[in-house]
């Protein structure tokens, strides 16, 4: 038996009830990985109100590092003792131990602590995809990211800064746009209090963006449409605020020949070789000093319900640990 959280039906923090569950031997092509830190992730509150379905009852969570403490027939690329990682599921990181398939771990480097895998895994990899694959962020550009002081925000300020961008952030308060600069954003933009089109085309002397990432959906799509200049790409990876409405695509035309894309992380980490890829520039970059996991808060699993309310109402920021 081991302590998890689980769902039985969606909706709010409520229905999160941290119990006990029976955990099985890995299965072939598994390991079974006991939990020292496990990522929160805004991903998570989608499967718990049912934005992303997944059959009920079930667990939550897509991201945790620990240690490998059993190994399943036919797996030898791990072994009992490893430090490894995951930030693409399975579904029920929430959990003392999980098994998961051995080819979607990846081993923690030494000089990574746990707790720093578990935060970056997830979102440091969406960071990857997003700024070398999505569109690649070459030195010149300057580009748009909302929710800069988020816990993807921090480290999109911090990567597009090593690779030669002026980035311009959003953020909901002037605390939160201190983080974000001190992470790296040359520009800092209050949406509550600002006009943010108008200040882009201001940064930018009239000619405004080639790109916009934009994980907060619904209240900020249609200002960053605006921002982009002629065939600029709008990258929208996340609901935060809700999901985007239906789009009419004319209005990409009348905009400027704008492209759209709606990404995620397990569409460029399907294959083996492309989560190994991924999770390797990712640790070069942590090895290197260029991104931080910068943590900032931590809970209890068995707090996982008041880590949701407290994410929800934007009361976090950098990255966020449950600890088993």
């Amino acid at each position: 038996m081991v302590k998890a959280i689980r769902i039985t039906r969606t909706g709010g923090p409520d229905v999160m009830s941290y119990e006990d569950v029976d955990l099985a031997a890995p299965a072939a092509g598994e390991v079974r990985v006991r939990h020292t830190a496990i990522g929160l992730n805004y991903i998570d509150t989608y499967f718990r109100s049912g934005l992303y379905p997944a059959p009920l009852p079930c667990g939550l969570g897509l991201e945790a590092a620990g240690v490998v403490d059993a190994v399943g027939d036919g797996v030898t690329t791990l072994k009992t003792g490893d430090r490894v990682a995951y930030g693409t599921g399975p579904l029920g990181a929430y959990s003392e131990a999980q098994n998961a398939p051995a080819n979607r771990l990846v081993k923690i480097p030494d000089g990574v602590s746990d707790k720093d895998a578990a935060a970056m895994m997830l979102k440091g990899m969406t960071v990857q995809y997003l700024l070398r694959r999505t569109y690649e962020v070459q030195p010149g550009d300057t580009i748009l990211f909302h929710a800069a002081a988020g816990g993807v925000g921090l480290i999109a300020c911090q990567w597009a800064k090593h690779l030669g961008a002026t980035v311009i952030g959003t953020a909901g308060s002037k605390e939160k746009a201190d983080l974000a600069r001190k992470a790296g954003a040359d520009h800092v933009i209050l949406y509550r209090e600002e006009d943010v089109p108008a200040r882009v085309r201001e940064i930018t002397g009239g000619a405004m963006v080639p790109v916009v990432y934009d994980g907060v959906g619904k209240d900020t799509f249609e200002m960053s449409l605006d921002c982009l200049a002629p065939r600029g790409l709008m990258v929208s990876f996340g609901n935060a605020s809700g999901a985007v409405p239906p789009v009419d695509i004319g209005v990409l035309n009348l905009k400027g020949s704008l492209f759209l894309t709606r990404p995620s992380l397990a569409g460029y980490t399907a294959t083996d070789e492309d989560l190994a890829m991924t999770a390797a520039d990712l640790f070069d970059v942590m090895a290197k000093g260029v991104v931080t996991a910068d943590v900032r808060q931590e809970y209890a699993l068995a707090d996982a319900a008041q880590a949701h309310r407290d994410l929800e109402a934007r009361k976090t920021t950098g990255a966020t640990v449950l600890i088993p």
